[in-house]
């Protein structure tokens, strides 16, 4: 094998040939530094595009395990339907339409789909529409990725104030709030939808219709936000930590079969 020296060696007792093959090598370089060069800042760019859509859930690829839930009866409002009771398996559901005048139970909420709030609820435009809360955007996920979404972090509950206050309050998607209900509010989630919420500190299990939107970072609790569902009182009653506000909860959808 030769050495390196003798290849310089090489170029210089041949002079006609070492002409052409410095040029030729020199251009070799050039050309793989510039496509290194243009790789690197390609990769720059989609590293960008992907810290751009990051978001606080995780989607799942899976079949559908377990049972497909049976829902009785119809379990989104009808044009003109003002009540709507069902069920899903043990758990029944009573839904009512609050009136528009209803203040929200979410009031830090300031526009749904580019549009105010009530009008965006009004002409139905809530289901996975984008909407921003105090300044930050929020976008919801697609029906298709909501379909295998599951998701494990903390859960906490709310609403309970409103039992003391005269009248009633509204979901974002314009359902009167009752905290004795079976329900949730979700950052991303469409909705209603249905999800599967099991306390992981004593195995306890219900669903929940999803129908609002939260938690979001409080003035007096930022880290409030980090929470992945919050629950109505009587859903963590029955998963048994009503009392000490929060638990370590798994949430996953749940495939629903018109009886």
């Amino acid at each position: 094998m030769k050495s390196r020296r003798s290849t310089v060696e090489g170029f210089c007792e041949n002079p006609r040939s070492s002409r052409f093959a410095l040029p030729l090598l020199l251009l070799s370089t050039l050309l793989t530094l510039t496509s290194c060069s243009v790789i690197e800042t390609s990769f720059s760019a989609i590293k960008t595009a992907f810290s751009a859509i990051k978001t606080s859930y995780r989607v799942v690829k899976k079949t559908v395990k377990g049972t497909i839930w049976v829902v009785r009866g119809t379990y989104e409002f009808t044009k003109g339907a003002t009540k709507l009771v069902y069920q899903i398996g043990k758990f029944t559901f009573e839904v009512v339409r609050a009136p528009l005048e209803y203040p929200l139970m979410s009031d830090d909420i300031e526009t749904i789909d580019g549009l105010p709030v009530k009008e965006a609820i009004r002409l139905g435009r809530v289901k996975n529409a984008p909407y921003t809360v105090k300044g930050r955007h929020y976008v919801p996920m697609t029906l298709a990725s909501a379909q295998t979404y599951e998701e494990t972090g903390l859960a906490s509950w709310y609403g309970e104030e409103t039992r003391r206050q005269q009248g009633g309050h509204m979901t974002a998607n314009g359902e009167l709030f009752n905290p004795r209900a079976l329900s949730a509010a979700h950052k991303y989630l469409p909705l209603p939808i249905h999800v599967q919420v099991t306390n992981l500190e004593n195995g306890r299990s219900i669903v929940v219709r999803v129908n609002d939107r939260g938690p979001f970072p409080s003035d007096h609790n930022p880290d409030s936000g980090k929470r992945i569902i919050d629950l109505s009182r009587r859903a963590a009653e029955q998963l048994g930590f009503a009392e000490q506000g929060v638990a370590k909860v798994h949430v996953e959808t749940i495939q629903l079969e018109e009886a």
